[in-house]
């Protein structure tokens, strides 16, 4: 296998870019508690209904508020995701908090990456401090993705997500760009606009795509001591780059 030296020479993070205010509820905005959450809540909040009779018991004290220094934004987002009050946000509660321009739901499996590049204590779960750090991480691709979109559809067809992979320092072809898009396109590309357009990527599509662009590149050159773009591996050594890449 080949490529060219400058694939990972320039590995730059994803670049800052404004957010116009009509954008901002997008790509990652956790949506609200679903109608009739709060209502629920504050029934059950103190341990008894009005209709119960429990008068005499006095309630426990309220549900502590956001850490100090903390965005309460962020905080009312992590609670009302947390279903069962842990503190930890699992892969699938995560997954509530987390859409894409078009609404739709966050692939799982780029949930899964996230949690696991930031659940610090190996915990299989992310609490606060990590869902802050995951949730800055998320609105820097935002920033970036939004660059390359450029009719604001929410998706990238397969020039647009060449160029990104351009800006990123990534040397690739258009050929490789394509097996990519076909390998990250959602939706498949059945309709004629999607194939004339090489296929259409999501947000969270997008991040997975980039992601795993960037782990394989790193992995090559820890083979590729030399930099000159080609590696010999044998068989074990290649089984290895591919377990650690799915694990």
């Amino acid at each position: 296998m080949s490529y060219r030296p400058t694939q990972y020479n320039q590995q730059p993070p994803p670049p800052q870019y404004g957010t116009s205010p009509a954008q901002q509820h997008q790509y990652g905005s956790a949506p609200p508690p679903p109608q009739g959450q709060q209502q629920q809540q504050g029934t059950t909040a103190y341990g008894y209904s009005q209709q119960s009779g429990n008068y005499g018991q006095p309630p426990p004290p309220p549900p502590a508020g956001p850490p100090p220094g903390t965005n309460a934004q962020l905080w009312t987002w992590f609670k009302a995701v947390d279903a069962d009050n842990s503190g930890q946000l699992t892969v699938d509660e995560l997954q509530r908090a987390l859409i894409n321009g078009d609404w739709s739901p966050f692939n799982i499996e780029t949930v899964r990456t996230m949690v696991n590049m930031f659940d610090a204590d190996n915990s299989g779960t992310i609490n606060f401090d990590e869902f802050s750090g995951l949730w800055n991480y998320i609105e820097e691709w935002k920033r970036c993705f939004q660059t390359f979109d450029r009719d604001g559809s929410g998706s990238v067809d397969r020039s647009e997500m060449h160029q990104a992979l351009k800006a990123f320092g990534f040397n690739v072809s258009e050929k490789f760009v394509a097996t990519l898009v076909q390998k990250f396109d959602r939706y498949g590309t059945t309709s004629q606009s999607r194939t004339a357009a090489g296929g259409n990527v999501t947000f969270d599509n997008f991040v997975q795509a980039c992601v795993t662009v960037k782990t394989l590149t790193d992995s090559f050159r820890a083979f590729d001591t030399d930099q000159d773009g080609w590696v010999q591996i044998n068989y074990e050594q290649f089984l290895d780059l591919v377990v650690r890449q799915h694990a």
